[in-house]
C-alpha cells in the first residue's frame, strides 16, 4: 500500500509545468473534461491562495489547467539569486509549484458552495427551447425538468467576465450552437452548447440555444469579487413563472 507521499509524487508525475508568455505558468493536469481533474485544479488553486508561490499576482483555474500569473520583475528583485540559479523567472516559479504539488497541494478540497439559479424558461425569454425539444425528440416540459433537475459544476468563468462554464448537462438535451450566432443575447440567458450549459452575465454576441432566463446578475462589477460564481461551485436551476422573474427584475436582484 502506498504511502500518502508516494501517492503525491505519481499524481504529480503526470502534470506537466509550461510556460505562458514571460509572466505565467500553466499547470495541466489532464487534456479531457472531467470531475475528479478538476477537482485537482480546484485543489492547488485553494492550496495557493493560503499559501502563494513567490511573485504570484493571480490564479485562473479552467477545465483541465490552472494559469499561475506572476510578477518576474518583483521575483527579480527578492529572489534574485533563486530564480537566476534556476534559469530565470519561469524555472523559478514552475520548481515552487512542483514542490507544492509534490507535497499534496492538489488534494485537499473546500466544500463546494452551492447556488440556487431562478430561470423562467421558455416564450420570449428561451426562444430556442422548441429547437432544444425537437433536437432531442422531448417535450418543452421536459427538457425543462431535466434542465432543472442536473447538478451542475462551475469548470471555469470565460469567453466574457463572469461567465461560467457548466459540466453536467443530461446528453438527453446536449444540441449543437446555432450554425450562424446571435449578434446580441441578452444578459442572464441560460442556453446550451454542445454538451454544457451556461449563462450569458452580459449582452454578448454568441451561438448557444438559449432555453430561459435569469433575473440574477452574474457579473458585478461594483463588488470585490465581481463574479458572482466561481470555479468550483455547483450550480442548481430552479424554475420560476414569469411573475416571479418580473418580482426579482423590480427588485433589482
Amino acid at each position: 500500500m502506498m504511502t500518502e507521499r508516494e501517492s503525491a509524487e505519481r499524481s504529480a508525475a503526470d502534470i506537466r509545468l509550461e510556460p505562458l508568455g514571460d509572466s505565467a505558468a500553466v499547470v495541466r493536469f489532464g487534456e479531457t473534461i472531467d470531475p475528479l481533474v478538476h477537482r485537482r485544479v480546484i485543489g492547488l488553486a485553494e492550496r495557493l491562495a493560503h499559501s502563494p508561490v513567490p511573485g504570484m499576482t493571480d490564479v485562473v483555474p479552467a477545465f483541465a489547467s490552472l494559469t499561475v500569473h506572476y510578477d518576474p520583475i518583483a521575483l527579480h528583485a527578492r529572489h534574485g539569486t533563486a530564480v537566476r540559479e534556476a534559469g530565470g523567472s519561469f524555472g523559478y516559479v514552475s520548481r515552487c509549484l512542483a514542490e507544492l504539488i509534490q507535497a499534496g497541494g492538489h488534494a485537499a478540497v473546500a466544500q463546494a458552495r452551492i447556488v440556487d439559479i431562478p430561470v423562467c424558461y421558455g416564450a420570449e425569454l428561451g426562444p430556442d427551447l422548441g429547437e432544444v425539444a425537437a433536437h432531442s425528440a422531448l417535450t418543452e416540459e421536459e427538457v425543462i425538468a431535466i434542465h432543472a433537475a442536473g447538478d451542475y459544476t462551475v469548470y471555469m468563468i470565460g469567453f466574457a467576465p463572469g461567465f461560467p462554464y457548466l459540466g453536467g448537462l443530461s446528453p438527453r438535451i446536449a444540441t449543437p450552437r446555432q450554425a450562424t450566432p446571435r449578434l446580441a443575447i441578452p444578459a442572464g440567458s441560460v442556453a446550451i452548447g454542445g454538451g454544457q450549459t451556461g449563462v450569458y452575465p452580459l449582452a454578448t454576441p454568441g451561438g448557444w440555444r438559449i432555453i430561459g432566463r435569469t433575473p440574477i446578475r452574474l457579473f458585478r462589477p461594483e463588488e470585490p469579487i465581481p463574479s458572482f460564481l466561481r470555479a468550483g461551485d455547483r450550480v442548481r436551476f430552479r424554475p420560476i413563472t414569469r411573475k416571479e422573474y418580473d418580482r426579482y427584475e423590480e427588485g433589482a436582484t
